[in-house]
């Protein structure tokens, strides 16, 4: 009997819901340790005396950050184990969030959130694959969805805390609150979150079987597993990254990364640039900032609404549907913008549906490559995701200097949104495991 279909087909028990909680839990502080700067970058730009450009660096080095830890954290799980990556990423986490609270200069504070967006870069890959691979065939969508719901939620209670405490406290107490809360989760992973199974199965470390028992009784499969022959290593090995373009996995590889690319490019311009360029076209500030929240709040619900979707049709038809009309949302929400009401309501529509999709790119990211090496092409993909996020801000400046309106450049997200239907078209996932 193979254990990887029986997990597939069974019901998740109570032991493995509770695995995709942690990994909730862990997105839900990565959302507050990544967007603590922005929560706190007026108080930090009045103590320090940044310029602009010099604020906007400092934003952008938790991005650069997370880029990184995705990329080249991945391929060390692919060797160790998701437990040990997620230990590891944690701590870089916690350590960066330290050092961010007692920073002295505006250097040591980019260090620090370098440091910490690596740990946060490793942590998102971890916990995507765990939450993958500990899920049933039926609920994995939802289970993921679930988990990625966590960043959303994480960065509107951190928003919520980082008032209270910058008011009695000062800035620097929202990134000692952050590291501790990231301490506790690194106590928690310690003591109860499991390896991988298909990690345990693949690369059969020591005490393999004895902790592949261990582990299936909790989740209610009985203690009688036995491990499958270990493949023989090959005479040349192949680094992990070359083998996301060798012939098995090159088409795949790019179609994923093309989706990454654009899905997160197109997030990251509405979230960043919506709330000025509303304000450009008249609107009051707090007009525009309460459909910058509408935003983040339909974030949270289009994830959930696509993990139970597809929970009923297949993942990448639904995420397929949500690129199509997230595309044309778009488009009416910037020409709507006249009319506030209507601009909230398609606001918060835009926020779930492109929350939505990216929910499904991390639904179908671990499905697209084997166990040995799913780590380093779930990475690789979320790391390109995270490239598209960096660009995206500046792309959409330069191009505003160069004479675009706000109406040119939502429909050119649009249309990315739709090339990233294209490439979805035509994603297959990985065969062998089935």
């Amino acid at each position: 009997m193979n254990l990887r279909n029986t997990i597939s087909s069974s019901p998740m028990s109570a032991y493995q819901w509770g695995i995709v909680v942690i990994a909730a839990i862990m997105n839900l502080l990565d959302g507050f340790d990544v967007l603590a700067l922005a929560f706190t970058a007026t108080a930090i730009r009045q103590e320090f005396g940044l310029s602009g450009i010099q604020l906007g660096t400092l934003l952008s080095a938790g991005l650069f950050g997370m880029a990184a830890g995705s990329l080249f954290l991945a391929p060390v799980a692919d060797k160790i184990g998701r437990r040990p990556l997620l230990m590891i990423a944690v701590l870089l986490s916690a350590v960066g969030m330290f050092g961010s609270a007692y920073s002295g200069s505006q250097f040591w504070l980019g260090v620090w959130r370098v440091i910490t967006g690596l740990g946060v870069g490793g942590i998102l890959v971890g916990t995507n694959v765990l939450t993958s691979e500990y899920s049933s065939r039926r609920w994995r969508s939802l289970a993921i969805s679930i988990y990625a719901a966590g960043f959303g939620i994480g960065a509107v209670l951190g928003g919520m805390f980082a008032v209270m405490l910058q008011a009695e406290y000062g800035w620097r107490s929202v990134f000692l609150a952050g590291a501790v809360l990231t301490t506790i989760c690194l106590i928690v992973i310690v003591v109860w979150l499991p390896e991988s199974i298909d990690f345990l199965l693949v690369k059969q470390p020591k005490n393999a079987q004895a902790k592949l028992n261990r582990i299936t009784a909790k989740m209610g499969l009985g203690n009688q597993w036995t491990l499958p022959e270990k493949p023989v290593p090959t005479a040349v090995t192949r680094l992990p990254f070359s083998r996301l373009l060798d012939q098995t996995y090159r088409r795949s590889s790019i179609l994923l990364w093309l989706a990454f690319f654009s899905i997160m490019f197109s997030f990251y311009f509405i979230s960043s640039w919506t709330p000025a360029l509303l304000k450009e076209a008249g609107m009051t500030v707090e007009q525009s900032v309460s459909i910058g929240m509408m935003i983040s709040l339909g974030g949270t619900v289009g994830a959930l609404l696509y993990g139970l979707l597809a929970t009923y049709w297949r993942a990448k038809s639904v995420l397929l549907f949500f690129t199509v009309v997230a595309a044309g949302v778009v488009v009416l929400f910037i020409l709507s913008s006249t009319v506030l009401w209507l601009a909230m309501v398609l606001g918060i529509l835009v926020g779930a549906l492109i929350n939505g999709c990216i929910s499904g790119l991390y639904t179908l990211n671990p499905s697209v490559y084997a166990a040995d090496i799913r780590s380093t092409g779930v990475g690789t993909a979320i790391g390109v995701g995270r490239i598209g996020a960096i660009l995206a801000p500046t792309i959409a400046g330069l191009l505003l200097d160069q004479g675009w309106d706000k109406q040119d450049l939502y429909i050119g997200v649009a249309i990315v949104l739709l090339i990233s239907t294209v490439a979805l078209t035509y994603l297959k996932s990985y065969q062998g495991d089935n």
